[in-house]
């Protein structure tokens, strides 16, 4: 068997694309996308009716230019996902806009607008992850949707005090952010690169898995944001990997053994101090890493010029 082969016996294998034809290609069990993705994809002549979908829906649903767009917008998330729910066999992530990143009943709002968009084409909430910063206004808001039965995949994640406080908050799903972790240490020591097993990426991840399954979390852990597949081998075993598809196709084309490293049975007998955290807690002990602190500003940031990108090639339609 192939690496990528080997791979979805210890772990699901999540595809990070907006691109269909890597979901038919390489078979993974979710999908998940952002703007980005999306920007990226609706350049594309084969996605072309879904973004004219889209404005359409947001000619007829708005009364003003601003509502139009914001129609059209969450239409346009929306469309991409049913696409993908055609393909993969579970769940789908649609993010929430960045710029709410720290508006907890902005958030619910979007939240619930995007839900029932999904709802009004015939598709459960279970098969959708709404995707919000790992803010302490982010996991507050992810706390009071899963008690409703939406669930949610909490994004930008690089720090232990985010993700115990997801697990707190009984979120379904997190997404440690494995390559901007690695990107921030390997710019810190001035170094070209660093060994997959001392990837600071692959060892928050290693920390957080054990964390949860030691102290029974339900919270899925969902490594993201890879540089090299490395990251990817010293992780077999995490509960999911969003995986892009030129590394997918990498671990297709390379033969070799691969071990699982992490597994929940190790987890139990690990000498892991339990955390309780409140607001200040959370707040002070995030601050405490500053690469965490940095690369969570940044990635709310990169997110929101993404979805103002989009924005102005929807409102150039529209």
């Amino acid at each position: 068997m192939n690496l990528l082969e080997q791979l979805k016996q210890y772990t699901q294998v999540v595809a990070d694309s907006g691109d269909f034809e890597s979901y038919v290609q390489f078979k993974p069990i979710d999908g998940t996308t952002n703007p980005s993705l999306i920007y990226a994809a609706s350049q594309k002549p084969e996605y072309a009716h879904l973004v004219e979908a889209a404005v359409e829906y947001g000619r007829k649903k708005g009364s003003t230019f601003e509502s139009k767009l914001s129609e059209s917008m969450d239409m346009l998330a929306v469309n991409f996902g049913l696409e993908i729910l055609k393909i993969v066999p579970r769940r789908v992530s649609t993010e929430v806009d960045a710029r709410l990143s720290f508006d907890i009943q902005g958030s619910l709002d979007k939240a619930h607008k995007i839900i029932g968009l999904y709802e009004s084409n015939g598709i459960s909430r279970n098969k959708i992850l709404i995707k919000l910063a790992s803010t302490w206004e982010g996991i507050k808001a992810a706390e009071e949707l899963e008690k409703e039965g939406i669930h949610n995949n909490l994004t930008l994640l690089f720090s232990k005090a985010q993700a115990i406080a997801c697990a707190e908050a009984k979120v379904q799903l997190i997404s440690p952010f494995v390559g901007r972790i690695y990107d921030w240490y390997k710019k810190d020591r001035g170094v070209d690169s660093i060994p997959s097993i001392e990837d600071p990426g692959v060892l928050s991840v290693n920390y957080i898995y054990n964390y949860y399954k030691k102290f029974g979390y339900k919270t899925e852990v969902m490594g993201a944001s890879f540089r090299n597949i490395g990251e990817i081998i010293e992780l077999a075993g995490c509960d999911l990997l969003t995986i892009s598809p030129n590394l997918l196709a990498e671990l297709e084309n390379n033969q070799g053994e691969l071990l699982r490293k992490l597994d929940p049975e190790k987890s139990k007998n690990m000498d892991i101090q339990q955390i309780n955290l409140d607001e200040n807690a959370f707040r002070w002990m995030h601050n405490e890493e500053a690469m965490a602190v940095e690369k969570l500003s940044e990635g709310i940031r990169k997110f929101a010029e993404d979805l103002v990108k989009l924005e102005k090639f929807i409102a150039a339609k529209l």
